[in-house]
């Protein structure tokens, strides 16, 4: 099951504001905070007393708080990786390596006594099926990709792709970042272009997003990494089905209310047996046998990849499949547009091809 999360930067706000975000998260559901130690100046005790009393109105309410570290975090905080009671103390839940130390001190690492998980940059080639071949604890391991401020540094597709196969040959559980769409949005540093792992989500709504992360199926929690998100974002994100993959149709004003009905009212998988030119949903067949879907000129010869279509009498034996178009076909007259996946959301559709059996469905517009 997917988490949700925010981040948090203390140093850059007030108790008080912070306190107030959380509570605002916890209200639709978020479970997870990031936050950053390596961008914080203060004295050791300064960090202490401020993360403390910031973990702990966290923990109150219900959230997971990772930080993300580096060994000079380490060093300024007393800490080593033998030695991580300073985090115990401050309350913190996992720890993300931003920078490693060598690979004996991260097997040690993972093993610590006081069950404080340990997370790797995911967004890079760390050695972390090595160190648990050499004895790393896998079940105090998880991977946390990395954010990107500065506008056409974030990863491409293509190199997402890469590490998480690897992350998900091992079967750890991962995180990566969204993009609030506020304004004047912060994060540890004084860089405001956002702060998201894929360089494609900087301007897209977070709803597209967060459900492209779902669509991947590699992602476990996704968090924003800017803040402030708004609450009007957290109330979209909280209404994503976190179960399957979904996505937006824009629906054909000619649409019937039978048609509207298979698009949202089943579980729609695709079958294993698939075509190269759609996506086949055949279970609605079952309820359609006997009913009428009368043929509905769409006035367009050709539908398109993006167009979701159900089969209406003129191929009664199939009346009712839908299907989701990926290549290229005629209109023959045997199939009726529902409707158009729009153009921001066809990355989504990426993902559905590749999984093509796999259980999806539609937003459905309130």
């Amino acid at each position: 099951m997917h988490n949700l999360g925010i981040s948090i930067y203390p140093e850059h706000s007030t108790f008080e504001k912070d306190a107030a975000y959380m509570e605002l998260a916890a209200k639709y559901g978020f479970k997870r905070i990031f936050t950053c130690l390596l961008s914080v100046t203060k004295s050791k005790e300064e960090i202490v007393e401020e993360f403390t009393r910031f973990v702990g109105k966290a923990h109150e309410l219900g959230f997971i708080v990772s930080a993300d570290t580096n060994p000079e975090v380490f060093a300024h905080l007393g800490a080593t990786p033998e030695d991580l009671s300073i985090f115990h103390e401050i309350g913190i839940d996992i720890i993300r390596l931003d920078g490693h130390f060598d690979d004996r001190l991260d097997v040690i690492i993972t093993r610590n006594p006081y069950g404080i998980k340990i997370e790797f940059n995911g967004s890079s080639d760390a050695n972390v099926d090595g160190l648990i071949a050499h004895g790393a604890d896998k079940n105090n391991l998880c991977i946390c990709h990395n954010f990107y401020p500065e506008t056409y540094t974030g990863l491409s597709l293509e190199c997402f792709n890469r590490f998480n196969k690897k992350w998900m040959e091992l079967g750890l559980h991962t995180a990566a970042f969204i993009n609030s769409q506020q304004e004047n949005t912060y994060g540890p540093w004084p860089v405001f272009d956002g702060l998201c792992t894929l360089e494609m989500y900087r301007n897209l709504p977070v709803s597209t997003q967060a459900r492209h992360l779902i669509a991947t199926e590699c992602i476990d929690d996704i968090l924003f990494g800017n803040a402030y998100a708004s609450e009007e974002e957290f109330k979209i994100l909280s209404e994503i089905d976190l179960t399957k993959t979904t996505v937006r149709v824009d629906i054909c004003p000619e649409a019937s209310e039978e048609e509207i009905g298979i698009l949202y009212n089943y579980n729609h998988v695709g079958r294993d047996d698939h075509s190269e030119y759609f996506i086949r949903s055949s279970y609605p067949r079952l309820d359609f046998g006997k009913k009428s879907i009368p043929y509905r000129n769409p006035n367009k010869p050709m539908f398109e990849r993006g167009d979701v279509v159900c089969v209406n009498d003129n191929l009664a034996r199939y009346r009712g499949e839908l299907e989701v178009i990926l290549k290229p076909i005629p209109n023959d007259g045997n199939r009726n547009l529902i409707g158009t996946i729009p153009a921001e959301e066809l990355i989504i559709l990426d993902e559905m091809e590749k999984h093509h059996d796999h259980l999806f469905g539609f937003v459905k517009e309130k």
